[in-house]
């Protein structure tokens, strides 16, 4: 699927750990399919202050762990067999009223609250 329509309609985006270490790092196998998401954002090419814009821009939001939170991830774990980390993951994100989730783990796509990026999937 090309990015640009992965992304259609898609004002919020939870970022899965993968894809940011991604595009830090420049991982090669997959800095080309992340790179046209974050263009969408300005970043800094100093690795410190790449990870330092990417936590203190105004339009990243971070979600407190609630007991709502809590409990739709447990919900989420039980309905697609998923693991902790990634349930909390999703119910943050169902939370946060994002539309979308951008992850690498393509186990996630089973998830129909919200619709699943996967990088290997995208294309430039």
């Amino acid at each position: 699927m090309q990015i640009e329509e992965a992304l259609a309609g898609v004002s919020r985006l939870f970022l899965d750990t993968a894809p940011v270490i991604y595009f830090v790092e420049r991982n090669p196998e997959f800095v080309d399919r992340v790179d046209p998401i974050f263009d969408r954002l300005e970043f800094l090419t100093d690795l410190e202050q790449v990870y330092l814009n990417v936590v203190t821009r105004g339009d990243v939001l971070f979600v407190e762990d609630t007991l709502a939170i809590a409990h739709e991830a447990a919900r989420v774990r039980f309905k697609y067999n998923l693991q902790l980390p990634d349930a909390l993951q999703i119910a943050a994100a169902i939370a946060s009223n994002c539309e979308a989730f951008l992850t690498n783990d393509a186990q996630i796509k089973r998830v129909t609250e919200l619709k699943v990026l996967v990088v290997s999937e995208l294309e430039a």
